[in-house]
C-alpha cells in the first residue's frame, strides 16, 4: 500500500513538470507556425494529453473490461468539463473565441449526444441487448475525420505572432513537446495503474473505478496541462485542451475501441451520459452569462460544485 502510494506521488511530479514543458512547447510552436493556439490546443495538447484515456482503453477493450471502457471515456469527459475546468477558470478566467464557441463546444456536445444515441440502438430498433458495435465504432471515427478537415482548415488562419511568447529553436520546441508528453503519459500511467491498485485494496467495484479513479486519473494530463495554461494566460490552450480531448475520446477512442471488441453497453451509464450533456450544455450557456465569451470564477465554481455533487451521487449508487 505504501509502495503504491509513493508511485502515485511520483506520477504526480512527473505530471506536473510533463504539463509545465508541454504547454511551453505548444505556445512557441503556435508562434513559429503562425497558427492560432486554439488549434495547438484542439490538436497537439487535446490528443497527447488524452494517451493515458487511449492506452487504458485499448487494453481494457482487448481484455473485455467493457465497465473500464466506458466508465474511462465518460468519466473522463465530465471531468474535463466540470473538473478541469473548474479548477482553470477558478486560477483565471478562460476567454475562448467565437469559432470555439459556436462551432468547437457544439461539436464536443454532439460527441456525447452521438455516443447515447448509439448505445441505446436509437438507429437500429433490435430486441438485442445495447451495444456499441464495431459498425458504430466505423461512425464515430467518420466523426472524427470530419472535425479533423474542420482543424485543418482552421490552420489555414494565419495570426500575427504573439511577442509576448519566448522564442524557441525547432530543436528546443521538439524536445519540450517530446519530454513534456513523456512526462504526462508516464506520469498518467503510474498515476492510474497506482490509484487502481489502492481502490481495489478498498473492495471498489470495476465500474465505480473506470468512473471515478481511472476517469480522473486518465484526465491528470488534461487537468495539469489546462490549470498550467490558465495560470501562464493561454487561455485558448486551457480551452481547446479540454473540447478537444472530449472529441477524441470520444470520436476516436471510443470508436478503436468498439472497433477491436464490441462494447456491451450498460444502461445505469445513461445517467452518467446525461450529465456529460447537462455539463456540455453549461459550457456552452456560460459563453453568454457574465462576461461573455469567457468562463469566470463563479462559473468555474460552480463546475466544481457539480462534480463534488455527481462524485457524491456515484459513491453511493456504487
Amino acid at each position: 500500500m505504501l509502495e503504491q502510494i509513493l508511485f502515485l506521488v511520483a506520477g504526480f511530479l512527473l505530471l506536473v513538470k510533463g504539463a509545465d514543458w508541454f504547454v511551453d512547447g505548444s505556445a512557441a510552436l503556435a508562434l513559429k507556425m503562425k497558427i492560432s493556439e486554439i488549434v495547438i490546443g484542439l490538436t497537439l495538447v487535446a490528443f497527447g494529453t488524452s494517451c493515458p484515456e487511449l492506452v487504458v482503453n485499448v487494453f481494457a477493450s482487448y481484455n473485455a473490461n467493457t465497465g473500464i471502457v466506458f466508465g474511462n471515456i465518460i468519466g473522463s469527459n465530465i471531468a474535463n468539463v466540470l473538473l478541469i475546468l473548474g479548477v482553470s477558470g477558478a486560477i483565471f478566467p478562460i476567454r475562448t473565441s467565437k469559432n470555439t464557441i459556436w462551432k468547437e463546444i457544439p461539436f464536443s456536445l454532439l460527441s456525447a449526444l452521438v455516443v447515447l444515441l448509439l448505445c441505446n440502438n436509437f438507429f437500429m430498433r433490435t430486441a438485442n441487448p445495447l451495444m456499441l458495435s464495431s459498425f458504430e465504432g466505423f461512425i464515430l471515427l467518420g466523426f472524427f475525420v470530419l472535425f479533423l478537415i474542420y482543424i485543418y482548415r482552421l490552420t489555414k488562419i494565419e495570426l500575427p505572432a504573439k511577442p509576448e511568447i519566448p522564442k524557441m529553436s525547432n530543436s528546443k520546441i521538439l524536445g519540450y513537446i517530446v519530454l513534456g508528453l513523456a512526462g504526462l503519459v508516464f506520469g498518467g500511467k503510474m498515476a492510474v495503474d497506482s490509484s487502481v491498485k489502492i481502490a481495489l485494496h478498498l473492495g471498489v467495484t470495476e465500474k465505480l473505478v473506470g468512473l471515478t479513479i481511472v476517469a480522473i486519473g486518465t484526465s491528470l494530463p488534461e487537468l495539469v496541462t489546462s490549470a498550467l495554461a490558465a495560470y501562464k494566460g493561454k487561455s485558448d490552450i486551457a480551452m481547446g485542451n479540454v473540447v478537444g480531448s472530449n472529441i477524441f475520446n470520444i470520436f476516436f477512442i471510443l470508436g478503436i475501441s468498439s472497433i477491436i471488441r464490441p462494447l456491451p453497453f450498460d444502461i445505469v451509464l445513461n445517467v452518467d451520459l446525461y450529465v456529460l450533456l447537462a455539463a456540455s450544455f453549461l459550457l456552452f450557456l456560460f459563453m453568454f452569462t457574465g462576461k461573455r465569451k469567457s468562463l469566470d470564477r463563479w462559473e468555474a465554481g460552480l463546475f466544481l460544485l457539480g462534480y463534488i455533487g455527481y462524485t457524491v451521487y456515484l459513491i453511493q449508487r456504487g
